[in-house]
């Protein structure tokens, strides 16, 4: 069974960055495209950015220019760069599959707020 680990989360100002990682227990992780998403509350969860196994990526247009998707194969992980984050930006942020392919890890908690 496959695990996803978030990290990286936690406090910030408007206009601040975090890094945020993601560690997959794929056995072979290069195959898959994965991405980010968040649930804000009281919101469905909804799709931010993805990254294919070949370093092509894609995001959805309120983060563009701002967020950045990123991966290590050798090390099963995933990034998000989040840079100018705005109180908007506020939510549990998660990694899956693109499309989501395995079971929900327990997120990391973003809360941009002054």
């Amino acid at each position: 069974q496959v695990q996803l680990v978030e990290s990286g989360g936690g406090l910030v100002q408007p206009g601040g960055s975090l890094r945020l990682s993601c560690v997959a227990s794929i056995r072979i992780f290069r195959p898959y495209t994965m991405g980010w998403y968040r649930q804000a509350p009281g919101k469905q969860r909804e799709w931010v950015a993805a990254i294919t196994g070949g370093g092509s990526t894609s995001y959805v247009d309120f983060v563009k220019g701002r967020f950045t998707i990123s991966r290590d194969n050798a090390k099963n992980t995933v990034y998000l760069q989040m840079n100018s984050l705005k109180p908007e930006d506020t939510a549990v942020y998660y990694c899956n599959g693109h499309p989501m392919t395995f079971d929900w890890g327990q997120g990391t908690q973003v809360t941009v707020s002054s």
